[in-house]
């Protein structure tokens, strides 16, 4: 197959009368392998491969015509002559040999004029602006004979032609342009038998595409230990030791670690949870192309797979706005969220990574809550009104969609969300695994069952680069924000408790009041003397300065 070109792109320029002549050489070359693969076809098994490779078609015919027309090396483009080859049309090969022996003249001819006038510097040269000519030095022009035709003169020369020479000139120049019209014609006339051949010539080409699609696939699950999937119209998906089949090429001197992923009835909702850079991303993708490559016929990256068919692949992976179309990521990652929840069934497999972070920490992990609850039992989830107000297309399509319940990954950094396991019977956590024992984490890139605890966001920023002053600051305003929940609510049941209906949240921008504030809030005004203003005022200027003190009252 290596030696098969474009066929379908071949027939396809001919059919529109754009061929060149190394078009219908690719077609010859082409042809030229279909005994091989019938050969192929009377040594197989019976099968489906089998059948394919007798059922195809005639094509010996057109192979012998191009064969026996066409030049070995033909020019690449038309405009120029050898298209065809010798022997093909007779009138053809009359003219080159017409040709050719008039060149030939033409060369013995300068060594014949210097033997019969006795002139060893007489030359027989061409240019464009006068054609053929004999050039004679001037010293010895008293022995040019009759016959010879003044040219042209120069300085120490002059040139002459003769009848004989004109003779010569006019069949070699115009035996060009006449060998280029006839091979153009000839050239033209296969086209038209290929034409006439070209439904023939397509499904050749469409069963060499599936041939070539087919022997690649072998050649990958054979070189790279790929497996036969089972393949049943059950609603499970069990992969067992599933490997990235582009991130394992790719590694240099790593070994790739591969991961099992389980989804039933029971738990179709698997939460994942882990540090950047851990592989939640590629444990998504890896499980989308395994489903993939399962139903188009491929063995898989996998120990055993068992793959129940899935009707769609859904996925919302990666960040990308449409600035022509005035479009945000947040916007742009919602649209493509909704169009998901409208038109996925419950035999759909639904990769969504890292849903609601482009929007504040409340409405964001509010909409993937909901998210996550409307996959699992919509039809109704009587949604809260926390961001209704923004996001009234979600809202609405969470609302009145149907069931769902479809095999869905979900990772997430809203580690809020692994409490939906507790709540929701077919949700389960699962966490990428992390060795942080020493003074440096370890990403050991394999799934485990439960939630992470942390998500080890300043320790990628460490490993990335960031200045040391600016990975030490975020460790001590991650500290300070971890004691006082100020960034994220304790759990998803605190949220809901707080808010009255219609109720919007933003998350605090600051830690706890300074104490400052307070006692400045507590100050009171009116029933204060100016001495004892400016005592108040002092200190609480010394209490900028120490927070640890203790202001009057």
């Amino acid at each position: 197959l290596r030696a098969i070109g474009d066929l379908d792109r071949w027939v396809q320029r001919v059919v529109y009368g754009q061929a060149l002549p190394r078009d219908l050489a690719g077609i010859r070359q082409t042809l030229a392998r279909m005994p091989e693969l019938a050969a192929l076809a009377d040594a197989m098994e019976d099968g489906p491969i089998a059948e394919r490779l007798r059922a195809l078609p005639p094509t010996a015919d057109l192979l012998r015509l191009l064969q026996a027309a066409l030049a070995e090396q033909p020019p690449a483009t038309a405009g120029r002559v050898g298209l065809i080859r010798t022997g093909y049309n007779a009138d053809l090969d009359d003219l080159v040999r017409r040709a050719r022996d008039a060149k030939d003249a033409v060369a013995r001819l300068q060594d014949a004029e210097r033997a019969r006038l006795d002139i060893p510097n007489v030359k027989v040269g061409f240019n464009k602006v006068f054609g053929y000519y004999i050039e004679v030095p001037r010293a010895q022009t008293g022995k040019v004979p009759p016959e010879y035709i003044r040219k042209q003169t120069l300085v120490n020369a002059e040139r002459y032609v003769t009848e004989e020479l004109k003779e010569y000139e006019t069949l070699i120049l115009n035996a060009d342009a006449q060998q280029l019209a006839m091979e153009q014609e000839l050239f033209q006339d296969l086209c038209a038998q290929v034409r006439a051949r070209q439904s023939a010539l397509r499904a050749l080409a469409s069963l060499l595409a599936r041939l070539d699609v087919y022997a690649a696939l072998a050649d990958g699950a054979l070189a790279r230990n790929y497996v036969r999937p089972r393949l049943d119209d059950d609603f499970r998906l069990a992969i067992e030791g599933g490997r990235h089949p582009v991130v394992e090429e790719t590694l240099a001197g790593a070994t790739f670690v591969p991961n099992d992923a389980h989804l039933e009835a029971a738990d179709a909702l698997q939460i994942l949870t882990g540090p950047n850079m851990a592989g939640k991303s590629t444990y998504l993708r890896q499980v989308a192309l395994i489903v993939l490559m399962a139903q188009i016929g491929s063995y898989v990256p996998a120990r055993s797979a068992r793959i129940g068919i899935v009707d769609r692949i859904f996925t919302r992976i990666g960040a990308s706005d449409a600035i022509q179309r005035g479009l945000s990521t947040f916007m742009v990652e919602m649209m493509e969220t909704a169009h998901i929840l409208n038109h996925a069934t419950r035999r759909s497999l639904l990769v969504l990574d890292e849903i609601g972070r482009g929007t504040s920490t409340y409405d964001g992990l509010a909409i993937a809550w909901a998210i996550l609850e409307y996959v699992h039992n919509a039809p109704h989830l009587g949604a809260k009104t926390l961001f209704a107000t923004q996001m009234r297309g979600v809202v609405d399509v969470l609302q009145n969609g149907p069931h769902l319940g479809a095999k869905t990954l979900f990772a997430t950094h809203f580690h809020e969300l692994t409490d939906l396991a507790e709540r929701l019977p077919r949700v389960k956590n699962y966490h990428v695994a992390v060795d942080d024992t020493g003074d440096a984490i370890a990403f050991l890139h394999a799934l485990r069952e439960g939630r992470a605890e942390r998500s080890f966001g300043v320790h990628v920023g460490r490993m990335a680069g960031l200045p040391p002053p600016v990975v030490d600051r975020a460790d001590q305003i991650l500290g300070q924000l971890e004691a006082s929940g100020a960034a994220v609510p304790a759990s998803l049941d605190t949220v809901w408790e707080q808010l009255e209906p219609g109720q919007s949240v933003q998350p605090a921008l600051y830690l706890d009041e300074h104490p400052a504030v307070t006692a400045l809030k507590e100050l009171n005004v009116d029933g204060i003397t100016p001495l004892d203003a400016m005592n108040k005022l002092y200190e609480l200027a010394r209490l900028v300065q120490d927070p640890d003190r203790t202001v009057a009252r």
